[in-house]
């Protein structure tokens, strides 16, 4: 189900970044509410947030996380790091870097934008939600 809501977002008449693409598609498939200015968060983390550094569909994703699995603050358990520690090696798992540089010189290209990139974020992600369910 994820995976398809990331297509949608991720599709050019939306004009949404990768990591506003994994939030806006989380957002409906997993009925977070999250209002316009909650979703805007993820504005500034496309493009490895400008810098090409680590990529937004990842962090948008991590994002994803934060918001199901932290009931007040990070610091109130350790769940919220293993899940992110856990969703960075999967992801590398599946691309080999999480460097947005380099996956756009693995995987971008004109025609599709990263697409692929952003679908092995988003099942990442609804694989460790699936399991772990939400709270």
């Amino acid at each position: 189900m994820l995976v398809e809501a990331v297509k949608k977002y991720y599709d050019k008449s939306y004009d949404l970044n990768c990591a506003e693409a994994i939030l806006y598609a989380a957002n409906e498939v997993y009925g977070l509410e999250l209002d316009k200015k909650a979703l805007k968060t993820m504005a500034a983390f496309g493009g490895g947030m400008a810098v090409e550094e680590t990529c937004g569909a990842l962090t948008g994703a991590l994002a994803v996380l934060g918001i199901l699995y932290v009931k007040d603050i990070a610091h109130e358990s350790d769940r919220i790091k293993e899940l992110t520690k856990e969703s960075f090696q999967k992801f590398k798992d599946k691309l080999s870097t999480d460097n947005c540089k380099k996956l756009k010189e693995l995987y971008r290209n004109d025609e599709v934008r990263c697409i692929n990139i952003v679908i092995a974020a988003a099942e990442v992600l609804e694989e460790i939600i699936n399991r772990e369910g939400k709270i």
